[in-house]
Parts: structure tokens; sequence; C-alpha cells
């Protein structure tokens, strides 16, 4: 079958409760307004920019991981539906540790958007390598549509001052989402990037790539770790959100903000 006949529909049947975003979701997304809200209005404003970044990222997270698992269900992996990936629940992944704990403790201390493995999909089910692929680019397309969103506010030219916790938040916010679709595209093993690749390698090839697919993590960290390798990552971040309106001095702010802790 070929990879550009129209999708057809997966078989439904099942109870809408698979498809209802979950509490958990949803509180996340009311913190993230309310911490917002107050962050403009200066009510404890470390705190509340604190709490604006985090819920904001867990949001993300929780939309990056559903766009894999919905582009997986309408593939023909109806099975993410009955593993709860469609209720935007993060305690439904694979692994809230590598998924949620790790990356948050990169973002608050480290700064950056750390991508995190999280719905296991069914590939058996899926045919096509272009289909594979999609699946496989829905998150990061996702953190490109949040980093876009993010910085259409800037290209209003606001007075940043008048509110400049919050607009420093907001930066900040927009920047990890850019550092997250940036690191998800690399062609790393685990990464989305290489497992968007992966379907197109040969056979020989696909097998050295799933035996080094679990360390993925510890294989970024090194790269990462590497000064020349840093040095040219955060060189591309910084151009394309130089391109895109980030100031470098406002997003900085945002991660002096957030670590309340040491006023």
């Amino acid at each position: 079958m070929s990879d550009w006949r129209r999708w057809e529909p997966p078989v439904l049947g099942l109870p809408r409760a698979a498809f209802r975003p979950s509490a958990i979701f949803l509180a996340l997304v009311a913190i993230c307004a309310l911490s917002g809200v107050m962050a403009w209005h200066q009510v404890t404003p470390r705190l509340a920019v604190f709490l604006f970044v985090v819920s904001g990222w867990l949001v993300s997270l929780c939309l990056h991981e559903y766009a894999h698992a919905i582009v997986a269900y309408r593939a023909g992996d109806t099975d993410v539906a009955h593993r709860g990936y469609l209720t935007l629940n993060p305690l439904k992944y694979s692994n809230v540790l590598l998924s949620i704990v790790l990356p948050l403790i990169v973002v608050v201390l480290g700064g950056i958007g750390l991508p995190g493995g999280a719905v296991w999909v069914d590939h058996a089910a899926i045919r096509g390598r272009l289909r594979k692929s999609l699946i496989s680019l829905a998150g990061p397309a996702t953190n490109l549509l949040f980093t876009i969103v993010l910085v259409i506010p800037f290209a209003f030219d606001p007075d940043v001052f008048v509110h400049l916790e919050f607009w420093s938040g907001l930066a900040l916010l927009a920047f990890l989402q850019l550092t997250a679709t940036v690191l998800n595209l690399l062609p790393v093993p685990g990464l989305d990037g290489g497992n968007a690749l992966q379907p197109w390698l040969k056979p020989n090839t696909q097998r050295m790539y799933n035996v080094l697919a679990p360390y993925g993590f510890i294989l970024l960290f090194v790269l990462l770790w590497e000064p020349t390798v840093n040095r040219y990552f955060f060189d591309v971040v910084y151009a394309v959100g130089d391109v895109l309106g980030l100031d470098r001095q406002l997003y900085a702010l945002g991660f002096d903000v957030i670590r309340f802790w040491q006023s």
C-alpha cells in the first residue's frame, strides 16, 4: 500500500472517556492561565512566573505526546487510545520519570527544553514508512507551533518593561519550545528526529539503531556536554530565536526569575 494513499480512519467503538481531556491536563491549563494573570499583575511575581513557565511547559509536553498519539491512532494503532494517550494525562505515559520529572529538572536548572520519551506506539500496526515518520515528527511540529504562537505577541512590539516579569516568562517559555524543537529534530537514536529517519534505513542499520535507541538520552547528554557540539547547538537556537524576534536578554531574565528561591 502506498504511503500517499488517503489515511483510513480507525474503527471507533471506544468510550468517550478515551478521548476526553483528563482533569490533570485541565488543571495544568488552569494553573498556567492563573499564574500568567498573577505574573501580569505582579502578584508574587517570581513564584507566579515559575508556575507560569513550569505549567506551560507541562501543557506543551502533554500536547507534544498527544500529537504523536493522535497521528499514530489515525495511522492504525488504535491501542494508543486504550493506553490512555489520547486523554492528555501525563500519568499515562510509559515513563513518568523520563517524560516529566527529568525534563522539569532540566528546564528549571538548565533552561533547556529537554524532550521526553513517553508514548509507546505499536509500529507493527502502522503500515508505510511515511506514516511512521509523520508520527515521530508530529511532536516537534507541536513544539514549533507553540514557539510561533508564543512569539507572535512580541511582533507587536509591546512595552515589556511595564509587565517585565510576565514578558520575561513568556519569552523563556518560547525559548524552551524552540530548544525542544531543535533537540527533538536531532538525528539521534531514540529522539524524534532519529525515529523519523529509522524507517528509511537499511535493515542492518535499523538493527544497530534499535540497539542504540534506548540510550538516546545518554547520547544526547554526552553530545551536549562536548563544548563544540554545545556551542553549535546553541548557536543554531540563538540564531533561529533572533530571526523569530526573541530577545536574548528577556528570556535570560526569565530564567533568572523562575529561580525564585535564589532571591
